[in-house]
């Protein structure tokens, strides 16, 4: 993939918590309105991938490169501003607010009329419009990940960041989360989405390996048929 092409680089990657490294040179590219799947064992570093990227965590080495621009390092508040959304895999909703509150926390930075922003996320997630003024502490699992990721939505980025959306969900409830992911792009424009994932909705998936005595970890790219052959037997990541 040439750089005209590539939305968000990673090159050459260091990152962890503390004295504990946790990815040693890790590379990706993630092209315009790309699905990404990162798939690994526990500990592999999904995580900390996704915490590079939004500047939760500060890379030791490397580069993270959005639109041709190196935001290695960036506050997560001026990656959302450049147009970057994370959804964390746990205490992702404000469950004292409404669905609405929650979905208006999204727009903090928006200076524009967010209104028809609004009714997009609501079509996308019918579910909430119909339950806007109820606690979000309140809503079930799968309908707590709809809220996440509409907020997260709400700034109209250009990168979605998804950690684990279908952790913890009944089968039904995972189907339902990534047929939404899937039509993002169609209602809510050209979105490029990387994240930890188990199902079907990646266009494309890499697996983080990592390699004993953490000497190397690296993303592999997998063929689709061979995810989803994983994804029926219930997976082995």
């Amino acid at each position: 993939m040439s750089k005209d092409d590539t939305t968000l680089r990673i090159e050459n990657l260091e990152t962890g918590y503390g004295k504990k490294q946790v990815l040693f040179g890790l590379s990706l590219d993630v092209g315009e309105g790309e699905i990404v799947g990162i798939i690994g064992p526990n500990g592999a570093g999904k995580s900390t991938l996704l915490k590079a990227i939004f500047g939760c965590l500060k890379p030791k080495k490397g580069k993270v490169i959005f639109k041709n621009e190196d935001i290695t390092g960036m506050s997560p508040e001026k990656i959302v501003k450049k147009g970057i959304s994370y959804v964390p895999q746990v205490e992702n909703i404000f469950p004292s607010l409404t669905i609405h509150e929650n979905l208006e926390m999204g727009a903090f930075i928006r200076t524009d009329n967010y209104s028809s922003r609004m009714n997009e996320i609501y079509d996308l997630f019918p579910d909430l419009k119909k339950r806007r003024n109820d606690k979000a502490g309140l809503l079930s699992g799968g309908q707590r990940q709809m809220v996440a990721m509409g907020r997260a939505l709400m700034l109209d980025p250009a990168v979605l960041l998804l950690d684990e959306p279908s952790a913890g969900l009944a089968p039904k409830l995972v189907s339902m989360i990534f047929e939404r992911i899937k039509g993002i792009n169609s209602t809510a424009g050209n979105i490029d989405k990387i994240g930890r994932c188990r199902s079907k909705a990646a266009q494309s998936v890499g697996i983080l390996h990592e390699i004993p005595y953490g000497m190397h970890k690296r993303i592999e790219p997998v063929k689709i048929g061979v995810w989803e052959s994983r994804c029926n037997k219930g997976g082995a990541y």
